[in-house]
């Protein structure tokens, strides 16, 4: 009898994340078949940061390694929500850095936060129950809604044939006009359909990026505020993804960034050091949340990845411990905003002067999505064949972006020269096509 995997797998392997899709078009033998020279692409696919991690940190992780007691212990076992002295060290950093009155049993470690939210899904909804997501939003909540909370149906192809199509029950709150290329172009009106969808649709919660992904937007504080007290009344969690927390571009920091969990019961929030540490393979992951919440993501995390990395939360706990006191983490954090700050505005810069596009100015974040007037797959595919340079579908983060792409500046944080010379290319080749 053929061994198979099982449906779900099957089905999910049929829809990639667009992300993953465009990045393997990149692949070296892609790129030779389509008479590119791979090396010569300059990609703006990639949704990572570039700059140094925090050298007292990398200075920790030596300390450890070095003594042979602690790299034992850095071997062993952790609690399954964390060291209590990780969690302190989190929510210090949280209290001193984004003044949230937080406290360690608020806070629960994983191995990042893509298995957070997986494992979030599972601990707060069931199989059927809805989840609220926007328009445009990360492409991997997708997936991980599917993998965690998968609802069956059956397509009945031509021949009687039974095909088992599996999804989630997600419903999509449109924040984006594709038209006037604006973001939450008509808050108060957006809040009233957001009201009609919670009636109509029950869903259990609702999940939130800030700054956003794809879109590098934040949602004004009067939104995020409407949204936490009508999904309070209606019995649902707000879920904040703070992947890109420490990376907001303006003077003031948004008020909710400073929100906690322990004073609002159905507040969960997402974070990882992975983008403002520069820690992307170095996978650790908390969740903020109400004691409830973490209680049972506890018994959900004992089933997945039974505990958190040891040697990452001794490093983390000794760079907070240290770096908070004396300052030092605070203006890394300054320096590293400002770096892509300025890198952000080499990116608008070079599209207004060589594509002269409609786009999203970056309100934080790593990413601009840019109005290509036409079919941002086919786009996308077209520029990469004839100039090597490589975007991202819109459509993969919803329907509103299906005639736009996502550049990121992220990777050129050290090298704006190949910013301005990829978008310049695409530039010529566009106008030589006209």
């Amino acid at each position: 009898m053929k061994l198979q995997l099982s449906k779900l797998v099957q089905d999910m392997i049929k829809k990639p994340s667009p992300i993953r899709r465009i990045m393997k078009m990149a692949d070296r033998q892609n790129m030779l078949s389509m008479g590119v020279d791979p090396e010569k692409v300059i990609s703006f696919g990639g949704g990572w940061v570039n700059h140094e991690a925090p050298e007292e940190l990398r200075k920790k992780y030596i300390e450890i390694v070095s003594d042979k007691k602690k790299f034992h212990k850095s071997g062993g076992y952790s609690p399954t929500p964390g060291e209590t002295d990780c969690r302190e060290a989190i929510a210090y950093f949280e209290r001193e850095i984004f003044g949230v009155k937080l406290s360690w049993n608020n806070v629960l470690i994983g191995q990042s936060s893509t298995q957070i939210t997986h494992d979030v899904f599972i601990t707060i909804a069931n199989p059927g129950d809805a989840l609220l997501l926007l328009d445009p939003t990360y492409a991997n909540y997708y997936g991980q809604a599917v993998f965690a909370l998968p609802s069956a149906r059956l397509l009945v192809e031509p021949g009687h044939i039974e095909k088992p199509i599996f999804d989630a029950n997600l419903v999509y709150l449109n924040v984006f006009n594709p038209k006037t290329w604006r973001y939450l172009e008509d808050m108060n009106e957006t809040i009233e359909k957001f009201k009609k969808m919670m009636d109509i649709h029950k869903p259990k919660a609702v999940l939130v990026p800030s700054p956003d992904n794809p879109t590098s937007q934040i949602p004004k504080h009067e939104f995020v505020q409407a949204l936490l007290e009508i999904t309070k009344d209606k019995g649902a969690y707000l879920i904040i993804d703070h992947a890109y927390k420490a990376q907001y571009f303006s003077e003031e920091m948004p008020r909710y960034f400073s929100w906690s969990p322990a004073e609002h019961e159905n507040l969960i929030t997402l974070h990882s050091n992975s983008k403002w540490g520069r820690g992307l393979g170095r996978r650790l992951g908390w969740v903020e949340a109400h004691e409830t919440v973490i209680d049972g993501m506890e018994r959900t995390q004992q089933c997945s990845v039974l505990c958190p990395d040891t040697l990452h939360q001794m490093a983390l706990t000794e760079y907070f411990n240290e770096s908070i006191p004396n300052g030092e983490l605070k203006r890394y954090l300054d320096k590293t905003r400002e770096e892509y700050r300025k890198t952000a505005k080499v990116t608008l810069d070079a599209i207004d002067k060589y594509l002269g596009m409609k786009r999203l100015a970056p309100e934080g974040g790593l990413y601009i999505v840019m109005d290509v007037g036409r079919d941002g797959n086919e786009f996308t595919m077209d520029v990469l064949k004839n100039t090597g340079v490589l975007f991202v579908p819109g459509e993969g983060f919803g329907a509103s972006l299906k005639n736009g792409v996502r550049i990121s500046y992220g990777p050129w944080i050290n090298n704006h020269q190949k910013i301005i010379e990829g978008i310049e290319r695409v530039g010529k080749y566009l106008n030589c096509r006209v």
